[in-house]
């Protein structure tokens, strides 16, 4: 087995072998603004204004961030680039990413493109993944009513069965499709009843393999206990755990309620702390793989290596069914492109949506990429790395 070091992720040759000239150097300027806090915000608030007020601007956008972040507005229109990621060894997995639409009728459509993106993964080895986002399925503060433990009136009860319902409906046609479904994360206030939800459905859906996936966000001091009580839990009831760990994305928003409300702060104490949580999190599932499905969704490249090594000391395969790395579509290609050839189960984020309602995704990701120190200039150096290497050519 090929040992991963740091060294490996610096193969830029391999990171963009997948991008012309054109689209490196487009690549490159893009990051340059996403690198500098005022002219991201300026620019992604800017655009969405300018959708807003109906100005052709469309091309503009599909053409530069849309196209860079995201497959497509349509599962069909996002085809080539799960054709193009699935040339490289590297698997797709399609993210609806219509953001901030919270009624009834949003949440039904949201299971209705879900239930598709389903259908169109079965029998397709380039999508080994489905994933939906909670708060797209149903009302954020009905879930937090339910974790705080409040009586519901006759009408949120009716509204949390049809929530449940579009759970048990994504999960069912997971199960018959053979397809494994990741359900994202959410605040903490309010993800204990999604962890509940999560866990009965495995019981019924994870018998021989992991069907349902929770997430666990590792920037959390208590993500890694959640993890083996519900792996206990699995050994109780007879399912296998479907584990996707990431390192968090509501860090300011948790830390925020925390002081205004008086409680913990359930974030760990900083980086070091939180990387930790993270690497003992991957430690645990590949120590109980035969219990645990293992899907790591990380950008830092330590993680990414350091599950490698974990892979190896447990006489892993490099493409044991059972172990995923996966990073965001237009991010950390020197990850995803150097294990995908080196034969490790990779699959990228793929999200998809009509651009006006995708905007709120977009600025999000804009946001974090200012946010989380070193990344877009990481980023940079990369691209700029390679548009020398081919010069020199």
């Amino acid at each position: 087995m090929t040992k991963i070091t740091s060294e490996s992720f610096e193969n830029t040759e391999k990171a963009f072998v997948a991008k012309s000239d054109w689209q490196l150097k487009k690549a490159y300027w893009l990051f340059k603004i996403v690198n500098n806090n005022t002219m991201a915000r300026l620019s992604t608030r800017s655009a969405n204004l300018a959708l807003k007020m109906h100005l052709p601007v469309k091309g503009i956008i599909k053409n530069t961030v849309f196209e860079h972040f995201c497959g497509g507005e349509s599962i069909e229109e996002s085809q080539e680039t799960v054709a193009m990621l699935n040339k490289y060894g590297i698997g797709a997995i399609l993210d609806y990413s219509v953001e901030g639409k919270h009624d009834e009728a949003a949440f039904d459509n949201a299971l209705k493109e879900t239930m598709r993106t389903i259908e169109n993964a079965k029998g397709n080895d380039k999508i080994p993944y489905c994933v939906f986002k909670p708060t797209g399925m149903g009302s954020a503060e009905l879930m937090e009513k339910i974790q705080l433990g409040k009586e519901l009136n006759d009408e949120e009860k009716a509204a949390f069965g049809r929530v449940r319902e579009r759970y048990y409906k994504l999960g069912q046609a997971a199960h018959d499709s053979n397809i494994r479904l990741l359900i994202d994360a959410e605040d903490s206030w309010y993800q204990q009843t999604i962890d509940n939800l999560l866990y009965e459905m495995m019981e019924k859906f994870n018998k021989e393999r992991a069907i349902i996936f929770n997430t666990y966000q590792m920037y959390r001091w208590a993500s890694l206990q959640n993890i083996k009580d519900a792996h206990a839990r699995g050994k109780e009831k007879g399912f296998v755990l479907g584990a996707k760990l990431v390192r968090g994305a509501y860090m300011e928003n948790e830390r925020e309620r925390a002081v205004e409300k008086g409680y913990q702060d359930p974030i760990c104490a900083d980086k070091h702390a939180t990387d930790k949580s993270y690497n003992d999190g991957l430690k645990y599932c590949v120590e109980n793989i035969g219990e645990i499905e293992l899907f790591n969704g990380s950008h830092n490249e330590y993680s990414n290596m350091y599950l490698t090594e974990l892979m190896k000391k447990h006489d892993l395969a490099k493409d044991d069914p059972r172990i995923y790395f996966s990073q965001l579509y237009g991010m950390s290609d020197n990850i995803s492109f150097v294990l995908g050839a080196e034969g490790y189960n990779v699959a990228k984020y793929v999200p998809y949506g009509p651009i006006k309602h995708v905007m709120p995704y977009l600025i999000r990701r804009a946001e974090e990429n200012t946010s989380v120190a070193g990344q877009s200039s990481r980023e940079l150096n990369l691209l700029y790395k390679e548009i020398v290497r081919r010069k020199g050519n």
